[in-house]
């Protein structure tokens, strides 16, 4: 447990931060154009890093890019808290999404390493989702108690000292340690042999949870709720996930079958939210299952696991960042309705797309 303290606290203080700039996002930026790029400035700075991240942890390590991450994170809270400038603002967010885009690929790439990889990844991505709920609810409370539009960022802040003081002195509790390191070639090779034979299941990554973004920007404009309860909505969606991740980790279900099923439940459950805020709830379980099915799959198949869990927060940051793009572009050129129902479309393409993946298992 020693070694997973600062993953797990880790994760939920990174993904805090994330969120505790959102509850106040009018008094750092003057402007939706402003807001906008000072909140979508965290996903750029991790979806450029998470990639690199992974390919460093199979050629040297997950435990200095662990500690990396958290003292960027640590040091980026502190600068947001002080800082007024706009142009700061969004450069602080970016070193904060750095700070994400090291931790989370070598933290899982840890855990994935593990026999017990799929319960521990069910706590991570557990702790992952109610950070953000954390983030959002709590940063939110202490605005409206101390009036200080930085306090929530101050406070999960003054937390995040703590996993990146005991990742310090955490070993790596690898299972896998007798693998050797490979040569940069070899990591490149086996980056594109990754791609090509793993191709549906990163396309199913990228859409099924790019849905949860691109719904979570549709419905403001969408729907007539107030910010209070658009708010509890996502949050509960993220908190659903939180509590599906750890059953199904339980679960041991077979994961392309369970991939495959969890896309036609999606396109259902996203014709549902056009008509109902409540199946929010459903979409965030069906995100939990998926996200387990695809790291359970990617424990087996590989011997390394920094590679593949550096493509999967790839693949999931770029979901979130291009998949709400498009849904929005569609929404403004058609309808909402068509955006729904383009986007309940999508996960039908991977229920019946993932079967072609050319997955293998390691030996």
């Amino acid at each position: 447990m020693r070694n997973r303290f600062p993953l797990f606290l880790g994760v939920f203080i990174i993904m805090a931060l994330s969120n505790a700039i959102v509850p106040e996002l009018a008094s750092f930026g003057d402007s939706t154009i402003a807001q906008g790029t000072i909140y979508s400035a965290y996903f750029l700075g991790a979806f450029l890093l998470v990639l690199p991240a992974g390919l460093i942890a199979d050629r040297a390590g997950e435990l200095p890019l662990v500690r990396a991450g958290l003292l960027l994170t640590v040091a980026s809270g502190v600068l947001l808290t002080f800082s007024t400038s706009t142009l700061l603002i969004v450069l602080f967010r970016i070193i904060e999404g750095f700070g994400a885009g090291l931790f989370v690929p070598a933290a899982l790439s840890l855990i994935n390493a593990r026999s017990d990889h799929e319960t521990s990844s069910g706590y991570f991505m557990a702790m992952l989702n109610i950070g953000l709920v954390a983030g959002l609810i709590g940063s939110g409370w202490l605005v409206e108690m101390t009036g200080f539009g930085a306090s929530g960022i101050a406070l999960f802040t003054l937390i995040g000292v703590i996993p990146a003081l005991f990742s310090m002195v955490m070993q790596s509790g690898r299972e896998r340690e007798s693998l050797p390191r490979e040569s940069a070639r070899t990591t490149g090779e086996r980056l594109l042999r990754v791609i090509r034979e793993y191709f549906w299941l990163w396309i199913s990554t990228i859409v099924l949870l790019g849905i949860t973004g691109a719904l979570t920007s549709l419905y403001p404009e969408f729907s007539d709720l107030s910010p209070g309860l658009l708010g509890l909505t996502i949050a509960a969606m993220s908190t659903a996930t939180a509590i599906a991740v750890i059953i199904v980790s339980h679960a041991h279900l077979p994961p392309i079958p369970t991939i495959k099923g969890a896309s036609l439940l999606m396109a259902a459950a996203v014709l549902c939210v056009f008509f109902s805020p409540v199946f929010f709830i459903l979409v965030g379980a069906i995100a939990g299952v998926v996200m387990i099915a695809q790291l359970a799959y990617l424990a087996e198949s590989e011997p390394t696991q920094g590679v593949v869990m550096g493509l999967f927060n790839a693949a999931s940051y770029g979901g979130m960042t291009f998949l709400p793009v498009l849904a929005g572009f569609i929404a403004e050129l058609t309808s909402f309705f068509t955006a729904f129902l383009i986007v309940a479309l999508s996960a039908v393409v991977v229920a019946f797309t993932i079967g072609r993946c050319r997955c293998r298992l390691s030996p």
